[in-house]
């Protein structure tokens, strides 16, 4: 039987995040069982064992990276070089793997996530989620000079066709791309994957696998009389996404879905869990 194999890129500061996410996930057990491809350029072993032994449900497998690979990639504080490393994702992982469902650190599993991760394909690279509205979408292709109609992505949660972006992703079209459009990148990765793979990405529906606060606080203030309550959530969404600054883990925060990230923490102590 074959594992569900999840992907994160991440540098050693987010490992405790990688943990929680990790925790998140497992509580619902997969049949074929999980593993976990960790993409990097500063882990140690130590690093590695200690996110093992924390989440001993799944198998954790480091992949290190070559930084120098990303040295013509712009980098920010908020958007590290690890954010590219997805890109390429096809090129790091093992030949044999042909799916892999990618997830940012800043999301938690409140439903098992088998449903999404064996979603077919029908010919597309990528099953992804949109936050952006027609009007941003529009001005997004405008920016990034690509047709009107390519959904823009949240790379947060995506189910990536690892057998048809090894036949047809070159290093070269990236680079070129990066190198014509570097001063209008805002959030690289996202530009990057819808300019270049949006013909070839199948939506999924944000709110049941990438629902963020801001969305869900959105399609409320839209549908006064259908509100999508924390009760109409958990019995509809795999995902959330603490997308952005607005993180439940940090001060300040402000939102609704907030409860799950809690109830997570909760139940990691009455387990006898900590934080790392």
């Amino acid at each position: 039987m074959i594992p569900l194999h999840l992907l994160f890129c991440i540098n050693h500061n987010f490992c405790w995040q990688l943990v929680q996410c990790l925790r998140s996930v497992v509580r619902f057990p997969c049949s074929e069982g999980y593993t976990v491809h960790v993409l990097h350029s500063d882990l140690t072993a130590d690093d590695l064992q200690q996110i093992q032994q924390k989440v001993p449900e799944a198998e954790i497998l480091g992949v290190s990276i070559d930084e120098t690979f990303f040295q013509d990639f712009p980098e920010t504080d908020r958007y590290p070089r690890q954010i590219y490393y997805r890109i390429f994702a096809a090129q790091f992982l093992p030949a044999e793997l042909d799916r892999v469902l990618y997830l940012d650190t800043d999301t938690i599993a409140i439903q098992p996530l088998d449903d999404l991760y064996h979603k077919a394909f029908d010919g597309a690279s990528y099953v992804a989620c949109t936050h952006v509205r027609a009007l941003f979408n529009k001005m997004n292709c405008l920016r990034l000079g690509i047709a009107e109609d390519v959904p823009y992505i949240n790379t947060g949660v995506m189910v990536m066709n690892l057998k048809q972006l090894r036949q047809q992703q070159t290093t070269e079209d990236v680079l070129a791309f990066v190198s014509d459009k570097k001063k209008r990148l805002l959030l690289p990765d996202q530009d990057i994957i819808t300019a270049l793979y949006g013909k070839q990405i199948q939506l999924a529906d944000s709110y049941r696998y990438n629902l963020s606060d801001r969305i869900l606080a959105m399609y409320n203030a839209r549908h006064p009389n259908e509100i999508r309550s924390i009760d109409w959530v958990r019995q509809n969404t795999s995902v959330i996404h603490y997308c952005g600054k607005n993180k439940p883990w940090k001060s300040g925060y402000v939102g609704k879905l907030g409860i799950f990230y809690q109830e997570l923490l909760e139940t990691e102590n009455n387990n006898g869990g900590t934080r790392t």
